[in-house]
């Protein structure tokens, strides 16, 4: 085999991964497309001893210290072949390189999928955000935007009321909040607006209002937003493991997926995609992955 572990991305988790399994003198490979999905966030919060510094920073930190391991090595490039072969896997590049591996750990993150409205895309992970713990504090006491309905538009705004007074629910549509809900949020005076969604008006991804299909705007700091994901390759294909009903891999709480051998960790896993829960997975797989290798060769 080429490699002890080859570890497919190269952010957090996989950074993570990659400095346990260094220091336990493994040969591992890192693969990494360099399109990180917080590439537009301006800074990362709620991460201890980083708490307001840019996220390509922290990585590029983490790189840094990772490549001190002699037995480590990155590559850049997009994986987008992985099956299983006699005492492991082989792993193939879009490049056409292949290389070959005991054991394999999957950091790849996800795909956010945003509605197609014009200005999203631009404002996304700036002034379009999802988490209230990575982004609410900054955005305190502001006049904020959900574009969210249903269930998950009563959940979220009964959160962010902690952080904003000022809240709208932006339906883009029929509303699908049950009644009991519509009476809950106006009793708190939160706007539910079912008006269609042309456009988030911007400067350099930061929202300035929301201009709807009749003609109406509506002026906001930030809206927060739940999109839609998908995993960057069908490697549960290829290799047999299973996702869960949120398309997210499954893993148990060693990071091991459904197929032997291989491991799963970070944005791919799980909804809660804050710095420090993706990091911890790393670690954790990395510990499982060396154990694992251990008994085998004991």
């Amino acid at each position: 085999m080429d490699f002890d572990v080859i570890i497919i991305g190269g952010s957090y988790a996989g950074l993570s991964a990659a400095l346990t399994l260094g220091r336990a003198t493994r040969n591992v490979l890192v693969i990494d497309g360099g399109k990180p999905c917080n590439r537009q966030t301006p800074h990362s919060h709620n991460f201890l001893t980083h708490d307001g510094e840019q996220p390509a920073d922290i990585s590029a930190t983490a790189k840094t210290e990772v490549l001190k391991y002699p037995t480590v090595k990155f590559l850049d490039g997009n994986a987008n072949l992985a099956k299983q072969i006699a005492g492991g896997f082989n792993v193939g590049l879009e490049n056409g390189q292949h290389f070959t591996t005991r054991k394999l750990l999957l950091a790849t993150g996800l795909k956010d999928v945003l509605p197609a409205i014009k200005g999203l895309a631009e404002c996304w992970a700036i002034s379009a955000i999802h988490c209230p713990y990575c982004h609410g504090y900054e955005v305190k006491n502001e006049k904020i935007g959900l574009l969210m309905n249903g269930d998950h538009a009563f959940e979220m705004a009964k959160t962010l009321n902690l952080w904003n007074k000022d809240l709208t629910i932006l339906t883009n549509g029929k509303s699908q909040l049950t009644a009991e809900h519509t009476e809950k949020l106006k009793s708190k005076s939160i706007t539910i607006l079912e008006d269609e969604i042309v456009e988030l008006a911007h400067t350099d991804g930061h929202v300035k209002s929301i201009i709807f299909n009749n003609g109406k705007h509506l002026a906001l700091k930030a809206i927060y937003v739940k999109p839609e994901v998908s995993q960057h390759v069908n490697f549960n294909e290829q290799l047999g493991f299973e996702l869960t009903d949120m398309k997210m891999i499954k893993v148990d709480e060693q990071q091991q997926t459904t197929a032997k051998g291989v491991y799963a960790a970070g944005d791919c896993t799980t909804m809660f995609r804050s710095l420090s829960i993706i990091t911890a997975a790393g670690t954790m797989a990395a510990v499982m992955i060396n154990k694992e290798l251990i008994s085998e060769d004991f």
